[in-house]
């Protein structure tokens, strides 16, 4: 996995937490997002994110060491995060396909409808966490 820039456990750990924070309603999960084209629409993006941000927070809850790593990694520094990070999804590779094939959904909404629904910190770190 790389990670340069913002550090991974930020990324998750705002990507998870922060987009809530930031305005955003949780919803629940609806249908799966890969099997129809996404709705481009304000309310659209923001379900779509908002499900994301659930999904990603009930997946950190029953995955305690997953969640104990990110949330450590937001109040370290960069470097240490990131290695941190990386040595948690290396020794444990289904829980970082897992976690990124939930954060998935995000990317999708943003290529299909040419938005970016992250602020440009997040973004760049959400781009790192799902390139590997």
């Amino acid at each position: 996995m790389k990670f340069n820039g913002m550090s991974p456990v930020r990324t998750t750990a705002a990507v998870c937490t922060g987009v809530v924070v930031g305005g955003l309603a949780v919803a629940t999960l609806s249908a799966p997002i890969a099997s129809a084209a996404p709705d481009c629409s304000g309310a659209g993006v923001a379900n779509t994110v908002s499900s994301v941000t659930g999904s990603a927070q009930q997946y950190l809850a029953t995955h305690p060491g997953a969640g104990q790593v990110l949330s450590a990694a937001a109040n370290q520094p960069r470097m240490q995060a990131a290695a941190n990070v990386r040595g948690y999804f290396t020794a444990n590779p289904q829980e970082y396909y897992e976690l990124r094939g939930i954060l998935a959904p995000i990317g999708e909404v943003q290529r299909a409808c040419n938005i970016t629904v992250l602020p440009p910190d997040l973004s760049s770190a959400y781009n790192e966490f799902m390139a590997g």
